[in-house]
């Protein structure tokens, strides 16, 4: 694609994104699930099982609030920090006005999100009585960026996070897609996913297009050096020590035995996924690099080619 093919998705955003058409989600007092089982593998393993089976809803709550907190982190201070400039034209590569208006667009969706999701955290801690254990300060992609942008040339910066943001709201629509279709869960966090999918749907498609417009005029030494720099942000990107972290802090926070946290510790650091070709979130890493034409680079399936089937 380039820059004189790009189309706006305004008359969509007015007629569709959740911030013009959905009231207000409440969570509902039932027998549903908070959390999905699936989404915090802590709670069946066999020594929580065992040992503490009556405190799993308590582990769900506290996996919403880390969810909520993520969510917050990534829309309003990484995706909107890059949208934002883009929107006001400040950021190191310019794009068209209908780019810009839409990247405007994807600020108020984000922060939007953000604030439903803090709603949704104040309405659990409410209807459930339990408190947030300390959540953690950033997400994996506070990390991997700045890693990343420090490896990368002065003149490749804008491009590089504008790429590795790509990657987070491609790999983040099809995650969420996932959580949305969950029928254990509670209809509200159902709907509540439903909505940001509804959004996130349409920003991976218009971060995806704002890569294929970069990428169509990038000269050959500048593909090259970017697609040196995707190993290392995957890995930072998909690192495990933050939840392995979170999922510590939870463990400590359980009223049983000494014995019991330790063993808990130690089932939490055998499900850990290791990074390769094999990893859940890896095909929708390489889904977002062959819709953006990346992946149409020999010098991006080299790079990649330890995550390609």
């Amino acid at each position: 694609m380039i820059a004189a093919d790009y189309r706006s998705f305004a008359d969509a955003w007015e007629s569709r994104a959740t911030i013009r058409t959905r009231p207000r989600r409440w969570v509902e007092n039932d027998d549903q699930l908070i959390f999905p089982l699936s989404r915090q593998p802590l709670v069946h393993s066999q020594t929580f099982l065992s040992h503490c089976p009556q405190h799993r809803d308590f582990a769900l709550v506290q996996s919403l609030y880390k969810f909520i907190n993520d969510v917050v982190i990534f829309e309003t201070e990484l995706v909107d920090h890059t949208a934002r400039r883009i929107a006001k034209n400040s950021f190191g590569i310019v794009f068209p006005f209908a780019c810009r208006y839409d990247a405007m667009t994807v600020v108020i969706d984000e922060d939007y999100h953000a604030l439903v999701a803090m709603d949704f955290m104040q309405q659990t801690i409410d209807m459930t009585g339990i408190l947030p254990i300390p959540l953690p300060q950033q997400i994996e992609l506070s990390r991997a960026i700045p890693a990343t942008l420090a490896k990368a040339p002065a003149h490749l910066q804008s491009a590089v996070e504008l790429i590795c943001v790509a990657i987070a709201e491609n790999t983040v629509t099809n995650d969420v897609a996932a959580f949305a279709k969950d029928a254990s869960v509670k209809q509200s966090i159902k709907g509540l996913m439903a909505d940001h999918l509804l959004d996130e749907g349409r920003h991976s498609g218009f971060w995806t297009r704002l890569v294929q417009i970069y990428w169509h005029d990038a000269p050959d030494a500048d593909r090259q050096t970017i697609a040196g720099l995707m190993p290392g942000f995957i890995n930072h990107y998909l690192s495990s020590d933050l939840q392995q972290q979170f999922d510590f802090e939870l463990i400590e926070h359980l009223p049983v035995d000494a014995s019991v946290k330790q063993a808990l510790r130690d089932e939490a650091c055998a499900l850990v996924y290791p990074i390769n070709r094999f990893h859940p979130l890896v095909s929708n890493i390489v889904r977002f690099f062959r819709g953006s034409s990346m992946l149409s680079a020999p010098c991006v399936r080299d790079a990649l080619a330890d995550y390609l089937v």
